[in-house]
Formats: C-alpha cells, structure tokens, sequence
C-alpha cells in the first residue's frame, strides 16, 4: 500500500488540475486491476485528492507570484496603485467643486 500511495501522491500532481471526477475514475481502474481494495481505494482517492488540492495551492500560489513579476517588469500599474489614483482624483475634483 504504502508503495502505491507513493506512486499515487507523484500521480496526484499530475492530477492537481484534473477533476475529483477524474480521480475517481482513475482510483476505480485501480479497483477493476485489482491493485486496491473497496476500502483502500476510499483511503487513496481521499489521499490524492488532498494532495492535489494542496499542489494546485502551490501552482497559484507560484503562478500569482511570477504575475506579479511580470507586471512589475513591464511597469504597469497595480489595482491598490489605481485605487489611490482614483482616491486622490477624487479628492482634487472635491476641492474644486469647494472653490467655485
């Protein structure tokens, strides 16, 4: 078991963008073999779920990060830099208004 939880978690990466759908299908083949129990299979499709939920937190979590980057490379304005912006538009149009 151990050994196929091993194989299953270097799976469970490939699997970080598939579907919990797919994961069963694939956990169900495994049954069909004969290569998991009923109840090893419920262990190991709970196992490779989790563990591609916490890949694919890790891919965002890069992929958000080398965004970042690749926006600050092309200097191109944040949400929180327009947001203050349009604060201080704002606030200069309201001085306006309060000098006419």
């Amino acid at each position: 078991m151990r050994d196929r939880l091993k194989k299953g978690l270097a799976l469970g990466i490939g699997l970080a963008v598939a579907s919990k759908e797919q994961i069963e299908k694939t956990v169900e083949e495994l049954v069909k073999k004969g290569e998991l129990s009923q109840q090893e299979s419920k262990e190991y499709m709970n196992e490779l779920w989790k563990k591609a939920e916490e890949t694919k937190g890790e891919l965002d979590a890069k992929l958000q990060e080398k965004i970042k980057h690749v926006l600050a490379d092309l200097n191109v304005a944040t949400k929180d830099e327009v947001q203050v912006l349009e604060q201080r538009i704002r606030d200069l149009e309201a001085k306006l208004s309060k000098q006419d």
